[in-house]
């Protein structure tokens, strides 16, 4: 898994809700988004730059990410993040602390790999998920799945049940389609012709 640096500096937590939400918008409106730091010995509080998180938000990469809170230095992965439901900014992210020994759980991106048969027969493939939830200790979890789909006929789908990835454990529902070969209107077309 490849690494990003984030610098951050700690913030103090408001004893009032209404000073705390105003240090919010404050931190906002300078440019700045409020994020913690959870899994560590304590709750870490800090803030980033929405500049500085650019290229690790908006990208179909994952990273473990090289946190520097004033200095100090702890690996991490995003966890959790909020957008402003109209303008599209960030308002918020959660980071938690990776210990080596404890498995964690992140959403690695699915790649297909393979021509399907079923597209040779005129069918269409559709990626369903373009991302499974996996757990597994943070040095074993990959970049990207990828799903090899060659054997897939016309009309066929593979369920998250039926992949197996060493070292990893997939925790989305068994039953729940990856991806699928859909007839398309033209294989329907041929195969009734076929059929006649």
């Amino acid at each position: 898994m490849k690494s990003f640096e984030l610098k951050g500096t700690a913030r103090t937590i408001a004893e009032r809700s209404s000073e705390q939400t105003r240090a919010l918008k404050e931190i906002r409106k300078n440019g700045g988004v409020p994020c913690v730091l959870y899994g560590g010995n304590e709750v870490v509080h800090f803030t980033v730059t929405s500049e500085s998180l650019r290229n690790l938000v908006y990208t179909p990469h994952i990273y473990v990410v090289d946190l520097i809170i004033d200095g100090k230095k702890v690996n991490a992965i995003m966890k959790d993040i909020q957008f402003h439901p109209v303008k599209d900014t960030v308002l918020h992210v959660d980071f938690y602390q990776i210990d080596e020994a404890k498995p964690i759980v992140m959403e690695v991106p699915v790649q297909l790999e393979g021509l399907a048969e079923g597209v040779k027969a005129g069918g269409k493939l559709a990626l369903q998920m373009r991302k499974l939830k996996v757990k597994a200790l943070y040095n074993v979890i990959p970049e990207k799945l990828v799903i090899n789909v060659s054997h897939l006929g016309l009309g066929k789908t593979i369920k998250v049940g039926e992949l197996n990835f060493e070292g990893l454990e997939l925790i989305n529902a068994k039953e729940a389609v990856v991806c699928a070969v859909k007839l398309t209107r033209a294989a329907r077309g041929a195969a009734a012709a076929a059929g006649k």
